[in-house]
């Protein structure tokens, strides 16, 4: 056996359409696109640091907190796919712009709600909103980019990804510390209000125009697909986000199993529709495409592993080592830089190297984690040495998720880029959930008590199955794919 990676080709189909505002603004259209990826993902995990003042002021029940911090996540995931088709059909442009202009909306209404109800509410819109605007952010940068231009912007938006979980939980502690206008902690969603108004006037100017010809327009919507699949997620996302609060009750483990049977269900139904000509929501040919499943596999693997790490360390740094917020924040910081340097630069490589740097990530990643767990294990902070562990996962993840991505991405047809988008997006976000449904659970069934010790016994655990994960993606490469 060999080990092998997809081989990522810079020279791929022309622009769909052609804007000449974008061709002299590429950067600014990057910018403006990433920057909206950055701060949807940014409400994912800005809301947990402020959750203890969240309930203390709206006297929230702890299953109310739950669904002011899942909610959001929730209908995001449920509906990225359809915010990729929605995109086909009445333009990306329109759809960024529109689902900005709901997050930003429901951002204020966030920051103004006077109860748990209404929060709760809000931030299932705000959900709604980032679903309608993510899955624009990898069909423009498809139909706008080419060539290396491509690769770089790709490479951004990688690691647009791996920072936004770290600096949503730094931007939590400031804010929330910083008690701005003694608003507690209303400023982790007004922040978002005057970001989203900045970036719908640029939006507006940068944002190439859709064409009222393209094909995919013709497709319809298959809402028999929509409603299964939208069944199909929420039955699996509810109970990985509220089950390991409630100690994963009946009704958790059959949600999940009735997941199972309408996921089949869905491709099942997928299949025939395309085989009748149909326009089924996920052209079957895209799941087809050579590397596209193992990339689906290791892009859910490296998720998984990045938000499961970032997870039980943050549960060890705050509730073990009692870092404050900010601190805990802050830790993180090196394991951010570094996936981003790497995200960026790993196209300019020795060309001999290419191949290796996705199992070569994986394997650099699995032993970061574990001298993590080494240098953490005797119940101290570390010090230096636990950073430059960091350093090492952050690389790692980095080699592992930014090769397969573009590589994933670099075949896909132009029609293909909604469903291709909508696919990754939402691997994306399920990676995210069952990496920190899967690690935060063991971690707390391994903590045994109070203590900096015992919670170091669990992270120990943790460290040891986030590595075998990685080890997982490292194999997936190891077979040569016979042509």
């Amino acid at each position: 056996m060999t080990t092998t990676s997809p081989t990522v080709h810079t020279s791929v189909t022309p622009l769909l359409s052609k804007d000449p505002a974008t061709d002299r603004r590429p950067g600014l259209l990057l910018a403006v696109v990433l920057a909206a990826q950055f701060m949807a993902l940014l409400d994912v995990f800005i809301v947990n640091v402020a959750a203890p003042t969240i309930r203390t002021e709206l006297g929230a029940s702890g299953a109310a907190l739950q669904l002011v911090i899942a909610g959001y996540t929730i209908s995001y995931a449920v509906l990225l796919i359809t915010g990729a088709r929605l995109g086909d059909l009445l333009g990306h442009r329109w759809m960024y712009l529109g689902g900005l202009g709901v997050f930003t909306i429901a951002s204020l209404a966030c920051g103004l709600a006077a109860g748990p109800e209404q929060l709760i509410a809000f931030r299932l819109v705000q959900g709604v909103g980032a679903a309608l605007m993510i899955p624009q952010v990898l069909s423009l940068i498809q139909r706008n980019f080419t060539g290396e231009r491509r690769v770089r912007a790709l490479g951004a938006y990688s690691a647009v990804l791996a920072t936004g979980a770290a600096a949503g939980q730094v931007a939590g502690g400031v804010l929330v510390s910083a008690d701005l206008f003694g608003a507690s902690w209303r400023p982790v969603f007004l922040v978002n209000v005057p970001i989203g108004l900045v970036l719908l006037v640029l939006g507006a100017k940068v944002l190439p125009r859709d064409r009222r010809d393209e094909p995919e327009r013709t497709r319809g919507l298959d809402l028999p697909g929509l409603v299964l699949l939208a069944a199909a997620v929420s039955l699996l996302t509810v109970p990985l986000v509220l089950g390991q609060e409630q100690d994963w009750p009946l009704w958790s483990w059959l949600s999940l199993a009735a997941s199972v049977i309408l996921f089949a269900a869905f491709l099942s139904y997928e299949s025939r529709l395309a085989r009748r000509g149909g326009a089924p929501l996920i052209a079957p040919r895209v799941l087809r495409i050579p590397g596209m499943g193992r990339a689906v596999l290791r892009i859910m693997l490296v998720m998984g592993v990045n938000a499961g790490f970032l997870f039980t360390l943050t549960l060890h740094i705050q509730g073990g080592l009692g870092f404050s917020p900010l601190r805990a924040g802050l830790t993180f910081g090196p394991s951010a830089l570094v996936f981003g340097a790497v995200g960026l630069t790993w196209r300019r490589w020795p060309r001999k190297l290419q191949g290796a740097l996705i199992p070569g990530g994986f394997a650099l990643t699995a032993v970061s984690v574990v001298a993590v767990g080494l240098v953490l294990r005797d119940g101290g902070s570390g010090g230096l040495a636990v950073y430059a562990a960091f350093a090492g996962v952050g690389a790692g993840l980095a080699l592992a998720f930014s090769p397969a991505l573009t590589g994933a991405l670099a075949t896909v047809r132009q029609e293909d880029a909604a469903d291709a988008s909508g696919l990754l997006a939402t691997v994306t976000q399920l990676g995210q959930l069952l990496g920190v449904a899967t690690f935060g659970t063991l971690f707390l069934n391994r903590l045994t008590g109070p203590g900096a010790q015992a919670s170091a016994n669990a992270l120990w655990a943790c460290t040891l199955t986030l590595a075998a994960a990685a080890i997982i993606g490292l194999l997936a490469g190891l077979v040569r794919r016979r042509h």
